[in-house]
């Protein structure tokens, strides 16, 4: 039997949700294969028992350090140290909004920028610059928001843009739910 590396994710009112995570100083740091296992195996869990979601930040687990693990549909997947966003569009669009911290339970309405340039450093070390658009934009954001002790509810600007999950379903797929 293989022994998974599933951590509880912290929920919305936990205090280390709130916190701004540490840089990694370097890759010789020796929990980071650890916090990578973690976040692998605890998003894959989440994507099985929820039938979505497609990254996680450190901080949600436990880990107030600077690193994020995106897994897409079509299998690409990466793991992201000390990301920071360079530059954002102006131009932005509302995208419907939730978080394994919120259980999924509801959805909340927010802008985003249309389009980022984030920089990172991979496992290797080796650093990274690229610029992201529309559905990729908006995840960045969000877990980037993570490692500065932000939630997608404080980009909320009206109370009639928060839905619960079962609503939100009866809407459509997400990509329907991206609007100007």
């Amino acid at each position: 039997m293989i022994d998974l590396a599933v951590k509880d994710v912290l929920l919305l009112g936990n205090e280390n949700l709130r916190t701004e995570s540490d840089p990694v100083s370097g890759p010789t740091e020796g929990y980071l294969d650890r916090v990578k296992e973690d976040l692998h195996d605890t998003l894959e869990s989440l994507q099985e028992e929820h039938g979505m979601g497609r990254a996680l930040a450190a901080p949600q687990i436990g880990h107030l350090k600077r690193v994020i693990y995106y897994q897409f549909e079509e299998g690409r997947s990466f793991f992201m140290i000390n990301p920071e966003i360079l530059s954002k569009s102006s131009d932005k669009f509302r995208v419907w909004d939730s978080c394994f911290s919120f259980n999924l339970e509801f959805f909340v309405k927010i802008p985003r920028h249309r389009k980022i340039e984030v920089r990172y450093r991979d496992r290797e070390w080796s650093q990274h610059k690229e610029e992201v658009v529309g559905e990729e934009s908006e995840l960045f954001q969000h877990e980037i928001d993570h490692l500065n002790g932000n939630l997608a509810t404080d980009h909320l600007q009206e109370q009639e843009n928060i839905i619960m999950r079962e609503e939100w379903e009866k809407l459509g797929s997400y990509r329907a739910l991206l609007t100007d």
